[in-house]
């Protein structure tokens, strides 16, 4: 039987903090032209909310603004992702190519679930190609709860997956394979919270550790309890 692994993106597969800075900086500049931001860009408070959905993050950023400044805004940031990613100025974790491949030839599955928009994440998995390696990317904007822990079951309903873990960095990748009887496997990396990682039933400081874990752990302890 096929072992199932579900991985989230920023801050578990793909560098983001590598664009995320100039990104936002972008994005607030546009903000101040237009006599809407007077502040200094709030690059400290992304960091410590991101793994949170896109709407909680505008939210939190532009608390003082209205539906539409808060859309423009993430408009304007997602255009700056892509073309950070297209320049090349962002990349992947050390080992995750090394890592999905010895996953693939070892008879396990591979997706990707994030809070991020599609449209984004596709840009990184094209960059990269994970396509080699991943059976589908999924974003939480085809869960209308905007909840990880439902994404997590779609992608568990739609493959008839019975074994499996979530790998990722903050509390709602935790909580996600929690609440779906999955193996939790947090990543101690850029915007990890050391509070929301002791929850995880593993902890990892490299990509490079999910080699040894999965060479040696018990296959059982992954089924997905109903």
């Amino acid at each position: 039987m096929l072992i199932s692994l579900i991985f989230d993106m920023d801050g578990t597969l793909f560098q983001t903090n590598k664009i995320l800075e100039a990104s936002l900086q972008e994005t607030f500049d546009h903000l101040r032209e237009l006599n809407k931001w007077e502040k200094e860009t709030p690059i400290e408070k992304y960091q410590e909310i991101m793994g949170v959905p896109l709407p909680v993050v505008w939210e939190t950023l532009l608390p003082n603004h209205g539906e539409k400044v808060r859309r423009e805004a993430n408009e304007w940031f997602h255009e700056s992702l892509i073309a950070n990613i297209r320049a090349g100025k962002g990349d992947l974790y050390p080992h995750v190519i090394e890592v999905f491949s010895y996953l693939k030839n070892n008879n396990f599955s591979i997706y990707i679930a994030s809070n991020g928009q599609k449209e984004y994440l596709q840009e990184i998995v094209n960059y990269y190609q994970l396509d080699h390696w991943v059976t589908e990317t999924f974003s939480i904007q085809q869960i209308p709860s905007q909840n990880k822990a439902d994404l997590v079951q779609a992608i568990l309903t739609k493959y008839s997956i019975k074994k499996g873990a979530v790998i990722g960095d903050r509390i709602s990748d935790i909580n996600a394979a929690k609440s779906n009887g999955l193996l939790s496997i947090g990543c101690n990396f850029d915007f990890a919270q050391q509070e929301e990682l002791s929850q995880a039933n593993i902890m990892i400081n490299s990509f490079l550790e999910l080699k040894t874990i999965f060479a040696n752990l018990n296959r059982d302890y992954l089924e997905v309890k109903n």
